[in-house]
C-alpha cells in the first residue's frame, strides 16, 4: 500500500515527511531509483511504503512548479522547493536597509517560476521614512503584487496606509503552501513565529556590524503553521540572476513587455539612445510613467549583469524556454 506524504525536510539520504491522512511526521529514506532521477525538496508530494516501522519513498508525484536556479559552474538546475502556491518576498524597512534592486531580482524570479508573489514590508515599528514606501508599493501593485506592512515583533500594530495588516497577511496565507524569501536579517524567522501565533518558535538571525544579517537558516525546511505551510529558505546577501538568458529577461518584466513589443526594432536595448524605442517615444501611460522609468532602470541593470556571462556557459531550462515560445 502506497501512502501519500509531503516532504518537510530534505537531506542527502533521509527525509522528514508529513502523512496528512494520519496527521503524523515520519522519517523516510528514498529508493535509489527515485534519487537517481530527482532532487527531493521540501514541498514535494511523494508516495511512501511502510515495512515494519520503517518508511521508504518509492515515487515522486509530478510537481506543479519548482523554485529553482541554474548553477552555471555545475551546469545543472538546483531546486530549492516545489509545489508552492505563493512566494512571500520579505524586506526590512530599517536594518538591513531596504534595497529596491534586490526585491526586483526576487520578483524577476517569481515570474520566471510562474508562481504568484506578495511583498511584506517588515519592521514597520522602526520605519523612519528612509525611503518612499508608498512609491515602492505602487511599483509592486502595478505588477499585480499585493503588499503588506507589518511588524513581526508587534503584530497587533495596525498598518500605516491600510494596505495590509498582519491579520490580512495571515488570512492571505490560509490553505496555502508558500515559500518565504528575503535577505539575511530582515526578520523572516520572527515573522514566521508570529504568523503561526507563536506555535512555532524559530531562532532569529542577528544584524552584524556592517548592517547585514547573519544566516540562521542554512537549508530550506517546511514549517507547519496550522492553517498554512511556509518553506523557510536560507537568507541571502545577494541574489544573482546570471543564469538567465538576455533574450528571456523582458518576459520576466510583465509590466515592461507590452511596451517593448511596440519598439521599432525587435532587438531594441531600451536605452535613451535606442532608435525607435517605445519607452522614450511617449509609449507609456503618464499615470505610471514614474513607475515604468524606475522598473526600466532595474531591467537595464540586470541586463547589464547577465550579459557579462557568455551564453555558452548558461544552461537553458527547457520548461522556461517552452513557456516563452507559447
Amino acid at each position: 500500500m502506497k501512502i501519500p506524504a509531503c516532504i518537510y525536510e530534505a537531506h542527502k539520504k533521509e527525509f522528514l515527511c508529513k502523512i496528512d491522512s494520519e496527521n503524523k511526521t515520519v522519517s523516510a529514506c528514498a529508493k535509489r531509483t527515485v534519487l537517481k532521477s530527482n532532487q527531493l525538496v521540501p514541498g514535494d508530494k511523494v508516495l511512501l511504503e511502510k515495512s515494519g516501522d520503517e518508511y521508504q519513498i518509492v515515487d515522486l508525484i509530478d510537481r506543479r512548479n519548482e523554485i529553482f536556479r541554474m548553477i552555471i559552474r555545475e551546469r545543472k538546475k538546483r531546486i530549492t522547493a516545489a509545489n508552492c502556491d505563493l512566494v512571500i518576498i520579505t524586506t526590512s524597512v530599517s536594518k538591513p536597509l531596504y534595497k529596491q534592486g534586490v526585491i526586483d531580482r526576487f520578483t524577476t524570479r517569481t515570474f520566471q517560476w510562474d508562481v504568484p508573489a506578495i511583498v511584506v514590508f517588515n519592521k514597520m515599528d522602526e520605519f523612519q521614512n528612509e525611503f518612499d514606501i508608498d512609491f515602492e508599493m505602487r511599483r509592486f501593485e502595478n505588477l499585480g503584487i499585493e503588499c503588506f506592512e507589518v511588524s513581526a515583533i508587534h503584530p497587533e500594530n495596525p498598518s500605516r496606509f491600510g494596505r495590509g495588516s498582519f491579520k490580512d497577511l495571515q488570512n492571505k496565507l490560509v490553505n496555502t503552501q508558500a515559500i518565504i524569501l528575503g535577505q539575511s536579517g530582515i526578520g523572516k524567522s520572527t515573522l514566521i513565529t508570529s504568523l503561526s501565533n507563536r506555535e512555532v518558535i524559530l531562532r532569529s538571525s542577528e544584524i552584524g556590524k556592517s548592517g547585514k544579517g547573519t544566516h540562521s537558516t542554512t537549508w530550506a525546511d517546511m514549517i507547519d503553521c496550522g492553517t498554512f505551510r511556509i518553506i523557510d529558505s536560507p537568507g541571502i546577501r545577494s541574489f544573482s540572476l546570471d543564469d538567465i538568458f538576455p533574450e528571456e529577461l523582458i518576459h520576466f518584466f510583465p509590466d515592461l513587455l507590452p511596451i517593448s513589443l511596440t519598439c521599432q526594432f525587435s532587438n531594441c536595448r531600451h536605452e535613451s539612445s535606442s532608435k525607435g524605442c517605445a519607452f522614450y517615444g511617449g509609449g507609456t501611460d503618464p499615470q505610471t510613467a514614474d513607475i515604468i522609468e524606475s522598473r526600466l532602470l532595474s531591467y537595464r541593470k540586470i541586463m547589464e549583469e547577465i550579459s557579462k556571462t557568455p551564453a555558452w556557459r548558461k544552461k537553458r531550462n527547457k520548461s522556461v524556454g517552452s513557456n516563452l515560445c507559447n
